[in-house]
């Protein structure tokens, strides 16, 4: 019997076709410079949280089903009378992915997910942070297809935030489209 231990599809080929892609395009000295995915943190703030409870349970089921991983609730930090908010009442749900997860539910999201969008021309490429980090709105929770239509009430949206090693937008830039992302083509 082999014990081969279970590798993603995107982290094998984070390992032989973009690193030494990167390595030969910003020219490192070693291997350990070269930018990689750290984090996958999913963010969904709930509109109406305030008067109906039941919605941040089903947005934490719904972000737990599209990641395959707990997702926790948030909590407001402060109070603002304008939204009848009170500290620490319930308001979203996230969820931060790693390894495996992190690797599997960007290979879904990019072969299966962002396809499925509406007049779909590709991700902007303008959402860099300038630190190395890109966050992507989704508009609609149904493209991911662990969500049933028939059982969705309210169709919301997400933010999704790509935390990668690289100093720069440019690095970040390059891993991401390296990885499959499909980015806008430039006019």
């Amino acid at each position: 019997m082999s014990t081969t231990k279970y590798s993603p599809r995107l982290a094998d080929k984070y390992k032989k076709d973009v690193v030494p892609a990167l390595m030969k395009r910003f020219n490192y000295d070693s291997i350990m410079q070269v930018p990689r995915l750290e984090k996958i943190c999913l963010n969904r703030g709930v509109n109406g949280a305030v008067s109906d409870k039941k919605l941040v349970d089903i947005a934490v089921d719904e972000l737990t089903q599209i990641t395959g991983q707990k997702a926790v609730t948030t909590m407001s930090k402060k109070d603002i009378s304008n939204f009848k908010l009170r500290k620490n009442m319930p308001i979203g749900a996230r969820v931060t992915l790693r390894g495996v997860k992190m690797y599997e539910f960007l290979d879904r999201l990019i072969a299966t997910a962002l396809p499925r969008v509406r007049d779909f021309k590709g991700v902007n490429e303008k959402a860099f942070d300038g630190r190395g980090n890109y966050t992507l709105g989704v508009t609609e929770q149904i493209i991911f297809p662990e969500i049933d239509i028939d059982k969705v009430n309210k169709i919301t949206g997400l933010d999704i935030t790509f935390v990668t090693t690289a100093n720069t937008n440019e690095e970040a830039y390059e891993l991401l489209k390296e990885m499959g992302m499909p980015f806008r083509k430039k006019d």
